[in-house]
């Protein structure tokens, strides 16, 4: 009887005794340099430098207006509260997050669909794109928790077999982001080196990890060092300005102890070439609402 077909040598080793340290072996931008599309080649070259570009007024006043009311339907959605996609805010029980929103809603299935989110996402990928995830975050004032730092590809990589770094996130403001209000923190230049966290995954980690990151959480240590080297900046903006953002780049939010609200919308493009496979660091897989299976390209 033939034996299975060995799975070839992990780029992106984690969640082992450890924490290790890899040379990103991937692009930042892969499509030819002039392919044309909506960002100019001087963008390009900032997002591959620093690993996140801001993009002023990415949606007009008046969608942001229409995103806003469907954000405020969905969070008060006694049905949509008791569905497995709604988050809760460990302290306040309110709704946090919703998950899979470009398929709860029309409004945000337009969004992703939407050629100027769409064509950006194949300029830096250089392909046809899926939705890998698709969010709305919450953050009324007053306590409203933050995320801790880490970087998206490793647990995209670890629990959701995602093999190469072919994956870019966009986070579109729909109330103004300020430094006082849990805004997001990113470490210019931390895409270019991959940390491997420390400790095994545990089985459904992923509905502990939702609320609050622990599997995958970066090391004080390892932290100082990426911030000495790299720096750390904020995402502001007023509401329809965004944030695209490489799924390497280590990145984080404080609290919201202002009485000021932030919400986002956050959607995660990923490469029709970089389908996942079997998690690379976790017993079973997360569900697809959290990392979508179907590859079908969007837009």
């Amino acid at each position: 009887m033939a034996s299975a077909p060995a799975r070839p040598l992990d780029s992106y080793p984690t969640r082992g005794v450890e924490e290790a340290l890899v040379d990103r072996k991937d692009p930042v931008v892969w499509s030819v340099p002039g392919t044309p599309g909506p960002f100019w080649p001087r963008e390009l070259e900032d997002y591959e430098r620093k690993g996140f570009l801001a993009v002023d007024a990415l949606v007009t006043p008046d969608e942001v207006t229409e995103l806003r009311a469907e954000l405020d339907r969905l969070v008060t959605d006694p049905a949509l509260r008791e569905d497995e996609r709604a988050i809760v805010e460990p302290r306040s029980r309110e709704i946090r997050s919703v998950f899979e929103v470009h398929k709860v809603s029309e409004v945000f299935a337009r969004l992703a669909a939407d050629p100027r989110l769409v064509d950006r996402a194949r300029q830096i990928l250089g392909s046809d794109v899926y939705i890998h995830q698709s969010r709305i975050n919450v953050k009324p004032g007053f306590g409203a928790s933050g995320f801790y730092w880490h970087s998206d590809f490793e647990t995209w990589h670890a629990e959701d077999g995602l093999p190469q770094m072919r994956t870019v996130s966009v986070s579109i403001a729909l109330t103004p982001n300020y430094t006082t209000n849990g805004s997001l923190m990113i470490m210019p230049g931390s895409h270019r080196t991959f940390l491997g966290c420390a400790g095994a995954t545990p089985k459904d980690n992923y509905k502990k990890s939702l609320q609050m990151q622990d599997a995958g959480t970066p090391s004080h240590k390892a932290l100082t060092a990426f911030a000495e080297a790299c720096g750390i900046e904020h995402f502001t903006g007023e509401a329809g300005s965004a944030v695209w953002f490489d799924c390497n780049a280590l990145h984080g939010s404080g609290d919201n102890i202002t009485p000021y609200p932030r919400s986002n919308v956050f959607l995660v493009f990923n490469s029709v070439a970089n389908a996942p496979e079997l998690p690379f660091a976790a017993p079973v897989r997360r569900p697809s609402f959290i990392a979508a299976r179907d590859i079908t390209p969007i837009g």
